[in-house]
């Protein structure tokens, strides 16, 4: 019997095996090498991918952990694939959602247009935690505040892509899926030549390009600002200044002086033009924004008020990071470019609203309740997987302070087969592309495909227990 024969499900939409258990159109041979090769040398290809993540120094930290900080992220090596036709959509999604957001940021920093037509309430924004008044009136070069988006994206029993969440302040993950890419090209190079799929390897070029058309001046010095090795994505920072050719460094390691950002070498300060910040901004000038932070560099948001130094992303960012902001992009979308939105949003309610707060606290046991700042699987409920108690404390959080929460129906995540032991079996997956913006727009062909490990969990986060797979965009 084929591992495959009673892979399928009538529930859940898989990315690879129909309904039937038959390969899906452009799967046929990776389906066939999942059938042909014995569990047993699926998994030593496994542990053969284990091992190059650790030669490679592929981890992240986690602190809450008491048997050490540092761990690598799971993987799968059996990949998520995306046929050219969806590829094609989402591409093209991907960039109408990124442009309308840019011009949100422009316009909320600035005329304001879209609180004065109440196309978004004025208070959505004033209450952001995200909205930075310091950054009124301020315009970047091109108008460019978020140089690189990670946007996520579920895909629903039906097959349909949605929009989950946008992340523009600092996303993170690139790094896993340049090397996921490694390892397929290690494990099985044939497999992968011949699925005809396209190429994610100018990811860092394409990015080194964004940062430098955004910046002031002719061949620019560009940083890449890291909080530090003991942050969780420490290895990314490292591995994307090392791709892309820039110093990595610390608060500690950048000063203002002049009307400047400058770095300390070990032949005197350099004139820094561009800041690749993996930091978040409130964090990034103690003078301006949070005053007990140990991370940022004391006068940095009046060098970047003045047009001295790029930061990317731009300060001010994360007010289209809000979940209760995102809730509003789609009529965005259509006050923006005058379009309907190619990749729906999840049906969310807005807590703030009454009616939508009285069906949220009457049917809690069967949404997704959001905080509207948070993430990584933090500061939410998922209603069918909570007790009693964890339902009675959301349904006072939502009274005490209705404005900071969503809520989502429990979306049923498609799956991309797994090995788990001793057998193939599916498991649910989310897809972070991610977009950079330059001089044009572009989509990396592919993505992150975050995994929950757990059977049955929805949790993809690699902070609660999920993995990563390969994405593979095929060309045909």
């Amino acid at each position: 019997m084929s591992k495959l024969d009673n892979y399928a499900s009538e529930v859940f939409f898989d990315e690879i095996i129909d309904h039937s258990n038959s390969a899906r159109f452009g799967n046929e041979p990776i389906a066939d090498f999942i059938k042909n090769t014995n569990i047993s040398d699926l998994s030593r290809l496994k542990s053969i991918a284990e091992a190059s993540m650790i030669d490679m120094g592929i981890t992240f930290n986690v602190y809450s952990e008491s048997e050490g900080t540092e761990r690598i992220i799971p993987v799968d090596i059996i990949p998520r694939t995306i046929n050219q036709t969806d590829w094609k959509m989402l591409e093209k999604g991907l960039k109408q959602r990124i442009l309308t957001l840019n011009m949100f940021l422009d316009d909320i920093y600035n005329d304001q247009k879209i609180l004065k037509d109440k196309i978004i309430p004025r208070e959505v924004i004033e209450e952001s935690k995200g909205f930075l008044k310091q950054c009124m009136g301020i315009q970047p070069r091109g108008n460019i505040f978020i140089h690189i988006t990670g946007t996520d994206l579920i895909r629903d029993s039906e097959g349909n892509f949605k929009v989950l969440e946008d992340n523009l302040r600092s996303p993170s993950g690139v790094s896993y899926m340049l090397t996921n890419r490694e390892i397929s090209k290690r494990i099985f190079p044939s497999l992968l030549k011949s699925s005809g799929v396209r190429s994610i390897g100018e990811y860092p070029a394409k990015l080194f390009d964004s940062l430098s058309y955004s910046s002031y001046v002719n061949n620019p010095n560009i940083v890449l600002l890291t909080p530090g090795v003991f942050n969780s994505a420490y290895f990314e920072h490292s591995y994307l200044s090392q791709q892309m050719g820039i110093e990595l460094v610390e608060n500690s390691d950048l000063v203002v002086d002049d009307n400047f950002v400058k770095m300390r070498t070990t032949k005197g300060f350099e004139r820094v033009d561009c800041i690749y910040r993996r930091v978040d901004d409130t964090f990034l000038d103690p003078l301006h924004f949070n005053k007990n932070s140990l991370l940022g560099v004391p006068g940095l948001f009046d060098v970047y008020r003045k047009g001295n130094v790029t930061i990317a992303n731009a300060f001010g960012t994360g007010v289209a990071d809000d979940k209760v902001v995102y809730a509003y992009v789609p009529k965005m979308i259509k006050y923006y470019l005058n379009e309907n939105p190619i990749i729906d949003n999840v049906e969310t309610f807005l807590c703030r609203e009454p009616e939508a707060r009285k069906y949220v606290l009457e049917n809690i046991e069967k949404l997704v309740v959001k905080e509207a700042n948070e993430a990584g699987g933090y500061g939410m409920l998922i209603g069918p997987k909570s007790t009693k108690e964890e339902q009675d404390l959301f349904r006072q959080k939502i009274k005490d302070d209705p404005n900071n929460y969503i809520a989502q129906p429990t979306i049923s995540l498609s799956t991309s087969p797994c090995i788990t032991n001793d057998t193939i079996s599916p498991r649910h997956v989310d897809l972070r592309p991610y977009v950079i913006y330059g001089k044009d727009v572009y989509v990396t062909p592919g993505g992150l495909t975050r995994v929950a490990l757990k059977e049955g969990s929805l949790v993809v986060n690699s902070s609660q227990g999920g993995g990563s797979k390969d994405t593979w965009v095929f060309n045909k």
